[in-house]
């Protein structure tokens, strides 16, 4: 009975190996919108990091924020046969066909940080935060902090046709509807990068009577914020004080920018979207576990209260 018990045993831990030797050897790969962040950067860093530690290849495609190279890098993981692969994907619209591809050839797609408009059964989860959410937050903050002030609020938008751009947009209207003081009189795409929230926030400036005129400035992300805060200083005015900062991601330099009073909030968005993703796929691969089709990562509110400099430097260790 031993001796059965010893190869019983024996069989387990070699189909245990054999399993744990498939997992360190997956190949995936990752095509990422590009670099336009502090919080993409991180992004990017934290889902190289993931992979090495979990013993995966990982092929690594920077899109430069387009969308037509993303489709020709997933075409090209297709091709190489990857395991799996990972997509922040840059707009919403025209993956149809390329999924199909890559459903027809049994790689699994999962898609990071955005969502797109798809069947959802082109792609095996999407690992992202409640973007609505995280505009809705932003927005009752500025509800709240100006109370019955009438307030003008400028807006810097994400890309133009991205899921963030469209939910981060929604969820701050539907926080300010009904609150007669406070209005959106200025918004425009400043494409998520710092120098395009700078270019974009001195046109508003210069609309809104030198910026005399505006109460606030929201940010879709904090890199626009950063660039806006710039402007703001260059027309001689006090951002945080004179004009209210509020933006999402809690990216190390708005953390900065808190410190010295040139911003109010932020709303924190995890760069770490690949550690949920890996184990759904892991957990999909072993089992045929169909994993949640959202997986939902947590929204934060941070303002000067939460100790801006320990976040700074605690956040610069991510790979910011």
């Amino acid at each position: 009975m031993n001796i059965f018990r010893t190869l019983a045993l024996s069989a387990s831990m070699m189909v245990l190996g054999c399993s744990t030797a498939l997992a360190a050897n997956l190949t995936i790969g990752f095509s990422q919108i590009g670099s336009e962040s502090g919080w993409r950067a991180a992004e990017t860093s934290v889902t190289k990091a993931e992979a090495e530690k979990r013993g995966i290849k990982l092929k690594f495609a920077d899109a430069q924020q387009k969308q037509e190279n993303q489709i020709k890098a997933i075409r090209g993981f297709i091709a190489q046969g990857v395991d799996a692969i990972l997509v922040a994907p840059v707009v919403a619209t025209g993956w149809e066909n390329v999924l199909t591809e890559a459903k027809e050839a049994k790689i699994p797609v999962i898609l990071l940080d955005r969502g797109i408009d798809a069947p959802k059964d082109l792609y095996l989860t999407s690992v992202a935060s409640d973007q609505v959410k995280e505009g809705r937050v932003a927005g009752e903050w500025l509800v709240k902090t100006v109370g019955s002030k009438p307030c003008k609020v400028v807006e810097l938008q994400g890309t133009v046709g991205s899921t963030p751009a469209i939910n981060r947009k929604k969820g701050f209207e539907e926080a300010i509807a009904g609150q007669k003081n406070i209005s959106i009189v200025r918004s425009q795409t400043g494409d998520f990068t710092r120098a395009k929230g700078k270019e974009v926030m001195e046109g508003f400036l210069k609309a809104e009577n030198g910026g005399k005129d505006i109460c606030a400035m929201y940010a879709h992300n904090d890199d626009m914020a950063v660039g806006g805060i710039q402007a703001i200083k260059d027309a001689g005015l006090k951002p945080g004080k004179d004009i209210l900062v509020v933006s999402i991601d809690a990216v190390p330099d708005i953390f900065q920018a808190m410190a010295a009073g040139e911003a109010n909030a932020t709303v924190e968005l995890t760069p770490n979207m690949a550690g949920p993703a890996l184990d759904a796929l892991a957990a999909f691969l072993k089992d045929k576990k169909q994993p949640e089709k959202f997986i939902i990562t947590e929204s934060k509110l941070y303002t000067p209260a939460d100790d801006p400099k320990g976040e700074y430097e605690r956040r610069k260790g991510l790979g910011y």
